[in-house]
């Protein structure tokens, strides 16, 4: 019922019209620039033997998905509760023997054959990229399939949730629209901050998000983004169910709310790199001796938000050490402030502290910290070669993108408007 709902739909068949074009687009602007960035077309290749395709195709093709799940499918979702209250054929689910959780989880599911459905024209592009020539790496590929997957079982929830409580469709889409924009806000603010406003941005789904794009298989954020589906979700049932009183849903509410953030409460920095080119690990040698390490190691990161060095030092060196260290604290001193034009000699250093022994740096070089930290911890640093990586180098143009994303796919879900309507 739900799923034929959902593909009768014209606001889904609009979805998966804009599908197309949207990722054949971002492809072939993807493919030309990684072919440019390969020394196609007579120039100078710029680094081709780093040239990863994770970042040079994969995130610029699949990024056309996260437009779609911003600011389309949450209304693809609403639709499918708020005409059941419009109809008036919530009341007389009512009456039906089956529960609101088998209810929403079929909705659920139905949106996810959508997402299927959605994926299709990605996959056209995934194939075309392997005619060309083209590498693919299996484990950085599937992650970031999931996720983006996993983005949209958060969006699907939360709009489910908003069309549950809000009485129109119109409240709810403005509900979903403003929450994403403001978990953008909080993204931003959290830059170079220490404090709980980071450790909540790092569960925003773009940041979210991001990880997937690096190359990280993360425990926590996949175990966050399900968790808060589920908790979404259940709100919606409690709405939903007009045989309870007004209490009852807010105790009920309250008590999802107080499980779901327990469990978030007792997160783990744990994480897979799945990224071909092991850009968020260390050396083998390096993270056995880091791992070693029993005692707490604290880092006082001396420099403002919007200094370069500091998100160079954040994505070249933090994460990396998030990810190793058994106990690992940073400090940013300067956070909420701007510091770039004051006077303080101690700006720009960054102080490594382990028990009573601590050294300080200004340099944001990986070498030069794992260097600092491993002498400071009063080990021998190991012998460091250069990157076993190979890239992966493509001199190719976007042949037959333009006619499949921009002629036949819009011809087929035409094609199935035009069968629908019959």
């Amino acid at each position: 019922m739900d799923v034929r709902e959902l593909f009768g739909s014209t606001a889904f068949l609009l979805l998966l019209l804009v599908a197309g074009p949207l990722v054949g687009i971002s492809f072939a602007a993807a493919v030309r620039a990684y072919a440019e960035a390969s020394g196609g077309g007579g120039g100078v290749a710029a680094l081709s033997s780093s040239l990863s395709p994770l970042d040079g195709m994969l995130v610029p093709t699949l990024g056309a998905y996260d437009l779609l799940i911003t600011f389309l499918v949450p209304f693809v979702a609403i639709r499918l509760v708020s005409s059941e209250k419009s109809s008036g054929a919530l009341a007389l689910l009512l009456q039906s023997p089956v529960t609101f959780a088998a209810k929403l989880t079929s909705k659920l599911l139905a949106l996810l054959l959508g997402w299927l459905a959605c994926l299709v024209p990605a996959v056209c592009a995934l194939l075309l990229w392997r005619a060309y020539g083209g590498h693919l790496a299996l484990p950085e590929t599937a992650n970031l399939l999931l996720g983006h997957t996993l983005r949209y079982v958060l969006t699907c929830s939360l709009a489910i949730a908003a069309a549950a409580i809000l009485e129109s469709a119109a409240s709810a889409g403005i509900a979903v629209l403003s929450f994403t924009i403001g978990t953008w806000a909080l993204d931003f603010f959290a830059t170079g901050r220490g404090d709980w406003i980071a450790a909540l941005a790092r569960y925003t789904p773009a940041a979210m998000l991001r990880q997937f794009e690096r190359g990280l298989l993360g425990a926590p954020v996949g175990i966050a983004a399900l968790g808060a589906s589920a908790l979404l979700l259940f709100i919606a049932a409690a709405f939903l169910d007009l045989r309870t009183s007004a209490t009852t849903r807010i105790v009920r509410v309250a008590i999802a709310i107080l499980v779901a953030t327990a469990l978030l409460a007792m997160r783990s920095d744990r994480s897979l790199d799945v990224s071909e080119d092991r850009r968020n690990s260390f050396s083998a040698a390096d993270e056995r001796l880091l791992r070693s390490i029993a005692e707490p190691v604290t880092i006082r990161v001396q420099l403002a938000a919007e200094d370069p060095r500091a998100s160079e030092y954040e994505r070249g060196v933090l994460t990396k050490l998030r990810r190793t260290l058994r106990d690992l604290r940073v400090e940013y001193p300067y956070a909420g402030r701007s510091a770039l034009f004051e006077n303080d000699d101690q700006y720009g250093t960054i102080v490594y502290r382990i028990g009573p022994r601590k050294v300080s740096s200004r340099s944001t070089t990986e070498e030069i910290v794992l260097d600092e930290l491993e002498t400071l911890a009063r080990m021998t640093p190991p012998a460091r070669g250069e990157s076993a990586y190979p890239g992966h180098p493509l001199h190719a143009a976007p042949r037959g993108a333009a006619a499949i994303f921009y002629f036949v796919w819009p011809l087929l879900i035409i094609a199935l408007w035009a069968l629908r309507r019959r």
